[in-house]
Formats: structure tokens, sequence, C-alpha cells
């Protein structure tokens, strides 16, 4: 069951919009299992030259379902942005369970990321912002996919087959590269 949690930039979210944003993105539960509750986050922007932005984001047990859409029209990002999150959950229903029955995985749990914003500070090399992620087992193709649904340039997993850390990255020629990390003892 998805609850929501809707913001505004330079609009106030009046009952009309919230009902829409609700109705629209409720149609996406369809696609999880009964048990899964989840949180989608609404980030609502409308800027001076008058086009409106929607950025939506839930966090599920395994994966992290993000999009946004900008357009002339709110109700129309609305629509856009939703499209495009279930073109995802098609994309990931299809090609991540199938490759996990033909490889015998059970339960693959991608968890969401967490975040946790540190102070700014004028050093340039100072860590700004950490990341904590919970890696799972999956192959090179599925970490691939994960990264292009979360829209990232990479993604750290663990390899089903290895048992190592490993790293997909989105290369400056547009095709993907493999890091595969070694223990030095």
């Amino acid at each position: 069951m998805l609850t929501f949690n809707i913001r505004g930039e330079n609009i106030e979210v009046t009952d009309a919009i919230r009902d829409y944003v609700e109705k629209r993105i409720s149609k996406l539960e369809k696609y999880f299992d009964n048990n899964v509750e989840a949180i989608a986050h609404v980030n609502l922007k409308v800027y001076q030259n008058k086009t409106a932005k929607v950025e939506v984001t839930i966090p599920l047990p395994y994966l992290t379902l993000r999009a946004e859409e900008t357009s002339p029209d709110l109700y129309a990002s609305v629509d856009l942005v939703t499209d495009k999150l279930e073109r995802q959950i098609r994309k990931y229903k299809t090609k991540v369970n199938r490759k996990s029955r033909e490889k015998g995985y059970k339960n693959l749990d991608f968890s969401p990321d967490t975040d946790s914003d540190k102070s700014a500070d004028s050093n340039e090399l100072e860590v700004v912002r950490t990341k904590r992620v919970s890696l799972k087992p999956m192959d090179n193709e599925e970490a691939v996919l994960q990264m292009d649904m979360l829209g990232h340039d990479f993604f750290i997993y663990e390899d089903a087959e290895t048992n190592g850390i490993s790293i997909v990255y989105r290369r400056n020629d547009g095709r993907y590269g493999l890091i595969e990390a070694d223990n030095q003892d």
C-alpha cells in the first residue's frame, strides 16, 4: 500500500492536486505485492517560465523507483511521470524476474538507499554526502538495469557467481564498464 508525501515548490498543493497525484500514482500498486508498504515521495515544482516539474521516488524493498518529468502543464507532468514509472516496473518485472528464475535465485531484495547529508565546508575534498547501500547478489546485466532505473552512472553490487564486490558504470562512449574488486590480504 502506498502512502504519499507530497511537497510543492513555488506552488500550493491543493486538495485537487493532491487527489490527482494520489489517484494516478496509486494505479502503480497493482504491480506490487500485497504486503508491500511504501511511501511515494512526490515533489512538485513550478518554474518562472510556467513549466511544471514532477519528481517521484518510491523506495521499495527490492528496488527504488524514480522518475521526473517537466511539461507546461502540472497534470500532464503527473501523467508522464506515472507512465515512466510504469514502464520501469514492467521492465524490472520482465527482465530481472525472468533472469532470477533462470538462475534459480529466490527473493532478490534490492533495498533502497539511505542517505545522510553532512554539513558543507569550504574544503574541496570534503565528503558532503554519505550513502549506505545493502549489496544484493546479482549479475552484471541486472546491475546495469538497476543503474539505469535509478538514473545513476554507476552501481555497486555483489556478484552472484563470485560473491565479490563489483561495480558497473556508464562509459563516456555510452557503453558499460565493469570493475571487479579484489581483496588484498
